[in-house]
């Protein structure tokens, strides 16, 4: 193929504006901005024990006893790994102060009790009084907590601010101009998260103009020696997967480059949201259903679970020793229900409830869901369900490990809508399993509760399902638990 003359706007030349985005936003890194973020608050915790250490001890943080400093430094340690494990330092390409501080402010507390215990055990270890080790850890947690929260709001804004600037793009170059080069180049627009300046592709006679007046800048050897290279944080190889030969061919052109070198996946007619990249093995694997496991989500969520559960349980006896009391006084039987229920992983578990219903027309596999003044139902079982108090007991299957505080709602086995079971309705209905059932859901609040009686009813609950776990966060499932207790009160029309 005849070599193709560029004018000075493309090939080793670049426009001005693009050669000034290139040199600014190179060497800004969310995550730098991030790691100093960290080390601010780091030096808040320390500066903050110190205060509290001389108020406490009415002395130097240097000559006071260890006695004294321990139980404030493993404090200290417990709220940043906290900070840590949060993934409070880490920010989307379009933060929001709001939901970045409701994060942090539910990292603190999480961590408020966590550091007092922490404070309480290590001043046992060291002779002193426990009670005292919690207060001054407490305190500091506490403390530092509240103007770290307010750090991260304005931090975030600043963020926002820099973000808008392009100031944290990563500077890319696509080779192949491709129809899915002209899809990233269109994303990269709306997300702002990446900076593409320019493409390049060897086959240039074949090349469509590109989008947003991105450049096509010439073939690969003008890439190998295009002066901006220093300032560009990825090549993205946007060619068809299905063309293995092209892609070896370039890839192997493009190793010896000291840029970062990736490959960008096109699904060929799957939707590609949610695909993410992992491995099994040694071997890269796309994952197009679901997601890597996420050890870490899952360990806080079950911190969540244990100390949100135990406290709601300690608050709730009163009022489940009453509904006990109640039942029996009501009718014969048992007062608590067990189900056999669909759990995490489609596996079977037994779901508590207050008995509702009559043991003589007690349906254990939901074959016949409740309807308006189902003579089943008796008269304490319509003024728990009306409430959902029933489902109190399920806070023991909390503690156990069987049920999450939020989650998609568990069915019962075998459950029916209308003559078919409902799992056979939905094709995604399977998906509601890939984490632990909850008390309260997405779905939930969002008036999506009670029995279901037709096709449309159980797509829109899975809807709702996969929408939560594809988005769980700790701050979700807070808003989540916050928005319970007012839709149950609001909702008047629901059967329960």
């Amino acid at each position: 193929m005849a070599r193709v003359e560029f004018t000075n706007d493309i090939a080793g030349h670049v426009p001005a504006t693009t050669a000034r985005k290139a040199a600014r936003g190179a060497r800004w890194y969310r995550s730098s901005f991030g790691r100093a973020l960290e080390m601010l608050d780091v030096a808040i915790m320390i500066l903050v024990a110190t205060y509290v250490l001389n108020v406490v001890t009415d002395d130097h943080v240097l000559t006071a006893p260890l006695s004294a400093f321990l139980p404030l430094a493993f404090g200290g340690l417990c709220l940043w790994w906290i900070f840590r494990e949060h993934d409070v330092y880490r920010f989307n390409a379009e933060p929001s102060a709001v939901t970045h501080g409701v994060k942090t402010l539910g990292a603190v507390v999480l961590a408020l009790p966590t550091t007092a215990g922490i404070g309480a055990l290590v001043a046992i270890a060291v002779g002193r009084p426990g009670e005292a080790g919690a207060w001054e850890t407490g305190i500091a947690a506490l403390l530092a907590g509240c103007i770290i929260v307010s750090i991260h709001v304005f931090a975030a804004l600043i963020m926002g601010a820099m973000n808008r600037a392009g100031l944290f793009s990563l500077n890319v170059v696509i080779v192949g101009a491709t129809p899915l080069a002209h899809k990233l180049i269109e994303e990269a627009k709306a997300s702002g998260d990446i900076s593409v300046l320019g493409v390049f592709d060897d086959r240039l006679d074949r090349a469509k103009p590109l989008p947003n007046h991105v450049k096509l800048l010439g073939d690969l050897d003008d890439l190998m020696s295009w002066p901006h290279l220093p300032s560009i944080d990825r090549v993205i190889v946007a060619v068809s997967s299905t063309a293995q030969s092209r892609v070896l061919q370039l890839v192997n052109k493009l190793r010896s480059m000291p840029n970062k070198v990736v490959l960008a996946i096109d699904m060929q007619g799957f939707d590609s949201d949610g695909t993410t990249i992992g491995r099994i093995g040694n071997r890269p694997v796309a994952y197009v259903s679901g997601a890597p496991e996420d050890a870490k989500r899952a360990f806080w969520k079950r911190v969540q679970d244990l100390i949100l559960g135990s406290v709601l349980l300690i608050l709730a006896s009163p009022v489940m020793a009453l509904i006990a009391v109640a039942i029996k006084l009501d009718s014969k039987g048992p007062i608590f229900f067990k189900q056999k229920r669909h759990g995490f992983n489609n596996q079977a578990f037994e779901c508590w409830k207050f008995r509702s219903m009559r043991v003589e027309m007690t349906d254990a596999c939901a074959a016949q869901q409740v309807t308006q003044n189902d003579p089943r139902v008796t008269l304490i079982g319509r003024l728990i369900r009306a409430t959902s108090l029933d489902e109190l007991p399920q806070l023991f299957n909390v503690l156990m490990g069987t049920m999450s505080l939020v989650g998609p709602r568990p069915h019962a086995i075998g459950m029916k809508t209308g003559d078919q079971e409902s799992e056979a309705l939905v094709a995604e209905y399977a998906h509601r399993h890939r984490i632990k059932p909850g008390m309260t859901g997405w779905a939930a609040i969002h008036g999506s509760r009670g029995p279901v009686h037709n096709a449309e009813q159980v797509a829109e609950r899975v809807a709702y399902d996969i929408a939560y776990i594809r988005d769980a966060s700790l701050w979700l499932d807070l808003w989540i638990m916050l928005r319970t207790l007012p839709a149950l009160l609001g909702d008047k029309g629901s059967i329960r």
